[in-house]
C-alpha cells in the first residue's frame, strides 16, 4: 500500500504524476474546508521543474500533461466552489469553527470588495488560502455568473501556466534545480502574500480606530 501524504507536493508528485495535480488543484480550488491546507503553488512549481526532466532520482513528467491537467483541475474546480457558494454557501461559511477559515472569509470579501470581481478573481487565485474561499464566497455574494466564469478562467490559467512554465524554465536552465526548490517556492508563496498587505493594514487601523 501507498503512503500519499497530500498535504506535500512531493509525495503527490511522485505518486500521481499530472493526475494528482488535477486533483488536488481542482479540491484546492473549489472544495472550501476541504481544500484548505492543500498545496497549490508547491506543487504546480515543481511539477514544472520534474517536467525539465533535469532532477535527479525523481520521476519525469509530462508537460503538456500537467498544464492540462492543472488547467482543468483549476477551472472546474472553481466553478464547483462558485456553485457551492451560490446554493446555500453564506450558511456554510458562516458554519465553520475554524478561526483561519473565517479569516480567509474576510479577506476574500474585502478583495472582492477593494479590487472589483475580475481583478479580485485574478489576484485572489495567486493568494494562497484565499483562491481555496473566493470562488464559493463570490458565489454566496451574489458575483454574476458570466462575469464569474470569465475572470475565473482567466486568473485560473494565468495562475496555474505561469507557475508550472516558470518551474519548468527553471529546471531546463539550471542543473540540478531541485535542491533550490524549498527556498525557491518560498519566495513565491510570499510573493503571492503582497495583495493583502493593503487590506490587513487597513483592517488593522479599522480595528484601532474602534
Amino acid at each position: 500500500m501507498i503512503a500519499v501524504n497530500p498535504m506535500d507536493g512531493a509525495s503527490v508528485l511522485a505518486t500521481f504524476g499530472a493526475l494528482g495535480v488535477l486533483v488536488v488543484i481542482f479540491a484546492e480550488s473549489g472544495l472550501l474546508v476541504f481544500g484548505f491546507f492543500l498545496p497549490g503553488d508547491t506543487l504546480l512549481f515543481p511539477a514544472g521543474v520534474l517536467c525539465a526532466g533535469t532532477a535527479q532520482q525523481a520521476p519525469r513528467l509530462v508537460l503538456w500533461q500537467v498544464l492540462l491537467g492543472a488547467a482543468v483541475g483549476a477551472l472546474v474546480g472553481g466553478q464547483v466552489g462558485f456553485l457551492l457558494g451560490r446554493h446555500g454557501g453564506r450558511a456554510l461559511l458562516a458554519r465553520t469553527s475554524k478561526r483561519g477559515v473565517r479569516e480567509t472569509v474576510a479577506q476574500a470579501e474585502r478583495l472582492l470588495a477593494r479590487y472589483g470581481y475580475g481583478k479580485a478573481l485574478v489576484i485572489g487565485r495567486f493568494i494562497p488560502m484565499v483562491r481555496t474561499v473566493l470562488h464559493p464566497a463570490a458565489g454566496a455574494l451574489g458575483v454574476p455568473t458570466r462575469t464569474f466564469t470569465v475572470w475565473q478562467i482567466v486568473g485560473g490559467l494565468l495562475w496555474t501556466q505561469s507557475l508550472v512554465l516558470a518551474g519548468y524554465a527553471l529546471g531546463s536552465t539550471v542543473p540540478d534545480a531541485d535542491d533550490f526548490l524549498l527556498p525557491l517556492v518560498a519566495l513565491v508563496v510570499v510573493i503571492s502574500l503582497l495583495p493583502l498587505l493593503p487590506m490587513l493594514t487597513e483592517a488593522r487601523r479599522a480595528r484601532r480606530d474602534r
